[in-house]
């Protein structure tokens, strides 16, 4: 198998188990310093990586196979947590969601290694988690990204993150199909992109129905940016976001004005590696109406200048497959309402990585955003057999429209190599 060797890419293994920090065995880079953190204090180790970028050849590090099946488990919170949506039945708060996250690195060092790839406003570590074979490795595999908790009152989706950690973490060597899918992808989560806007939603056991972060707005005595409005794909181009600042979709005074929106994008940018996006695939999670949406949602053509015929046809046919599985609704953005400024948008229109947004439980009316503890299990569940299959074709998703040939790269099979996608027609 072809190899990156890291270049200039921090990880760390991360847990906070009686307040002890563990740490993955070094690797070779400069030594990173996490920033000031509103939860358990992390520390990275030093990590060091070889100059060149030039292809190592290796022989696949073994890896420990449990000796029968095990369903991966849904997290559950150890102790209730006063001012969780539902009282304390089930929610992570964000310092318990950071801890989670740690211990599932530091029990699963072979396969999953954490990084903070930027801070807050208020200065909380935004993290990112990579799960995949051969982890301290940048593989020549196709890369995929999930996002999760844009939106402050939108809590559910940072327990589908950790459910997804926990999924392909425990599943690996007891589920045959998810070793083969951590085998052969580079799999990255963000599983809170909005730290402060969550924490104050729920700040002294309120439930605010917060949205935006916690920026103040220049010029204003409002507070708060929508991020998934602050995107720099056509930002603010087609009535589909706000100028006010009081507003609840309020854009920012400039695209990716949000420290959190910038960080994140600055992240993608820097998985263009020799000139070729490595990311092939994206959900990123939202709460609620339990939908499947793909781009554009700056209007609602089904195709515009970067989408074609092939490209809308994909994203139809695996969004649909994936709404069979799960009992969403598949749509294109657009058709829900229009709105400008997105993740979704970006990704594609930028990148071309195919973006979808799936909007979680309840599909409309009561519980609304503040979902029952008791609807974490079933409702993260859920989206098991969607996300696999998506997984599944993430390498070059025109294969599911039979596009193989034309879009995925002779010989490649259903991960096509990077870059290998001919100017649509």
């Amino acid at each position: 198998m072809r190899r990156r060797p890291i270049v200039a890419r921090t990880f760390l293994a991360l847990a906070c188990l009686g307040g002890v920090a563990l740490h993955a065995p070094a690797l070779h880079a400069p030594a990173l310093h996490a920033p000031a953190l509103h939860a358990p204090a992390l520390h990275a180790p030093a990590l060091h990586a070889p100059a060149s970028r030039a292809p190592v050849l290796r022989a696949r590090a073994p890896h420990a196979r449990a000796p029968h099946a095990q369903a991966p488990r849904v997290p559950v919170s150890r102790a209730s947590l006063p001012g969780s949506p539902a009282g304390g039945s089930g929610y992570h708060s964000y310092a318990e969601t950071v801890a989670e996250a740690g211990r599932i690195v530091a029990a699963h060092p072979g396969i999953a290694r954490s990084a903070v790839y930027g801070t807050s406003y208020e200065g909380r570590d935004l993290l990112v988690v990579k799960i995949s074979d051969n982890v301290a490795v940048d593989e020549d595999e196709p890369e995929v990204l999930f996002t999760h908790h844009q939106h402050a009152r939108e809590h559910l989706t940072v327990e589908m993150a950790l459910y997804l950690l926990h999924l392909l973490t425990e599943g690996y060597g007891r589920d045959e199909r998810i070793t083969g899918l951590v085998d052969g992808h580079e799999i990255w989560i963000m599983p809170d992109l909005n730290p402060d806007g969550g924490e104050y939603d729920l700040a002294g056991g309120s439930r605010r129905g917060w949205r935006k972060n916690r920026q103040p707005a220049p010029g204003s005595s409002a507070v708060g940016t929508d991020l998934n409005r602050n995107w720099p794909y056509l930002w603010g181009c087609c009535g589909g976001s706000s100028g006010s600042p009081a507003a609840q979709t309020y854009r920012g005074p400039a695209s990716e004005s949000a420290p959190e929106v910038r960080a994140a994008a600055d992240w993608v940018r820097g998985r263009v590696v020799d000139g070729v996006q490595q990311i092939r695939a994206h959900i990123d999670w939202h709460s609620y109406g339990e939908l499947i949406m793909w781009p554009y949602g700056h209007t609602r053509a089904d195709t515009a200048p970067g989408l074609t015929r092939d490209d809308r046809a994909a994203y139809a046919a695996l969004g649909r497959s994936m709404a069979a599985v799960n009992g969403y609704t598949p749509r294109q953005a657009g058709d829900r309402y229009v709105m400008d400024g997105t993740l979704g948008d970006w990704m594609w229109g930028t990148f071309k990585i195919f973006s979808y947004t799936f909007e979680m439980y309840p599909a409309r009316g009561a519980p609304g955003f503040y979902p029952p503890g008791g609807r974490i299990a079933p409702q993260t569940a859920r989206n098991r057999e969607a996300v696999l299959r998506f997984l599944e074709y993430s390498g070059c998703v025109h294969r599911i429209i039979g596009g193989a040939a034309r879009y995925c790269g002779a010989g490649e099979g259903p991960a096509a190599a990077p870059g290998r996608r001919p100017a649509p027609a």
